[in-house]
């Protein structure tokens, strides 16, 4: 596919994210979310810690602990992987952030708002 599909909101290019790094954007509806890049691999999560909702970045576009190998909290220090979102310490140890679909075609990256899990 060239464009964008039904349902899929073009957010940046691939190059735009840091690698491995973080992106932050809002979705149309106003919703914060954000992006985790790791070589090509690319996964979107809605930007609200399980633990009491609040938004995880510290700062634009800053979502990783300083080994820049996990999602960090900035309001209670829970910690999360990348790959899954997945809360390995924290107040929330064990429970997930939500996770958006992701497409990159053509070096653009691409989220379908309505497919969180």
């Amino acid at each position: 596919m060239n464009g964008p599909g039904p349902g899929r909101v073009p957010v940046c290019g691939l190059a735009e994210i840091e690698d491995p790094g973080a992106f932050g954007f809002s979705l149309p509806d106003g919703t914060f979310a954000f992006l985790v890049r790791q070589a090509d691999e690319v996964r979107g999560y809605l930007n609200r810690c399980p633990h009491m909702g609040n938004r995880l970045d510290w700062a634009p576009h800053r979502f990783l602990n300083r080994a820049r190998d996990l999602i960090l909290c900035a309001s209670h220090g829970a910690v999360f992987e990348l790959q899954s979102g997945l809360c390995v310490a924290g107040p929330c140890l064990g429970r997930t952030l939500t996770a958006l679909r992701v497409e990159v075609v053509s070096g653009q990256v691409f989220v379908h708002p309505g497919d969180t899990g």
